[in-house]
């Protein structure tokens, strides 16, 4: 007589060692979320210094150049010439075509390239063809008291009558560069100055403000170099900013001045401190 044959069992593959459970494997993505919230900024900010300290010898070196053109000639680079053709960054043939950076006032003075090398964090905020002043790298001169003078004032060649060092009496507090841009409506383009708080016709400052043009792109801040050669980190002043041109929006873009206004401030050479 044959036993009865017991009932089938169902059967289970072990359990792989160390495999998560669901419950496991969610709180592991939930603590990854979290340590990536806490990381992430830290990158940011590492990332934004790196690209200050890049940027800072570029304007090291623009100064530098600078300097170098004025012991030269006896006067800073000119800001431009009467044709618009000519800058200190820059040569176009004409106002219709881009300047070629190797041919500015400066590029004998920038080594071998020639060039203005751009500043990392500003090439990231541009997008395809909406700067029209290609050849500054982010970075503007002080065209209305360094780069020219007040009243706008030609030499006998056509360029800007600029500056003789021994007209900036306090290069320590007189701007040379900073970093710049110029405020549109889907966001900035290159601008080859720093406007001062305030235009000057030639007999001080008239209380019309230009485009503000300082760029305080390093969260917040805006780098600047001096007459004398120090570069230094500045925040933005609380001023009215004024409007722009093409339709931008200069405290959306971080774009403003520092420092006094009186007798404009730190762009005027002859300013007492």
């Amino acid at each position: 007589m044959k036993r009865p044959c017991p009932p089938a069992r169902t059967v289970r593959a072990p359990a792989a060692a160390g495999a998560f459970t669901l419950l496991e494997l969610l709180v592991v993505i939930v603590i990854i979320a979290i340590l990536a919230g806490l990381l992430l900024p830290a990158f940011r900010n590492a990332r934004v210094q790196s690209f200050a300290i890049h940027s800072s010898a570029n304007l090291r070196q623009l100064v530098a150049a600078n300097i170098a053109y004025a012991g030269d000639q006896g006067f800073y680079a000119p800001a431009d010439d009467k044709t618009n053709k000519r800058r200190w960054h820059g040569a176009r043939t004409s106002v219709a075509v881009p300047f070629d950076p190797t041919l500015g006032f400066l590029a004998p003075y920038l080594g071998k390239s020639r060039e203005i090398t751009r500043d990392p964090l500003f090439t990231q905020m541009l997008s395809g063809q909406q700067s029209f002043e290609n050849g500054t790298g982010g970075y503007g001169y002080n065209s209305a008291y360094i780069g020219g003078r007040p009243g706008g004032a030609w030499n006998g060649d056509g360029t800007r009558l600029s500056a003789r060092p021994s007209q900036v009496l306090h290069p320590a507090t007189t701007i040379m560069f900073g970093t710049s841009a110029l405020a549109r409506a889907d966001g900035v383009q290159e601008y080859a100055a720093v406007e001062p708080p305030f235009w000057d016709y030639g007999t001080g400052p008239s209380g019309d403000r230009p485009s503000p043009s300082l760029h305080f792109r390093f969260a917040g801040k805006a780098i600047i170099g001096w007459c004398d050669g120090h570069i230094s980190f500045e925040a933005k002043a609380d001023r009215p900013a004024g409007t722009s041109p093409y339709g931008g929006d200069a405290d959306t873009q971080n774009l403003g001045w520092f420092g006094p206004d009186e007798n404009n401030g730190y762009w005027n050479p002859e300013r007492e401190p």
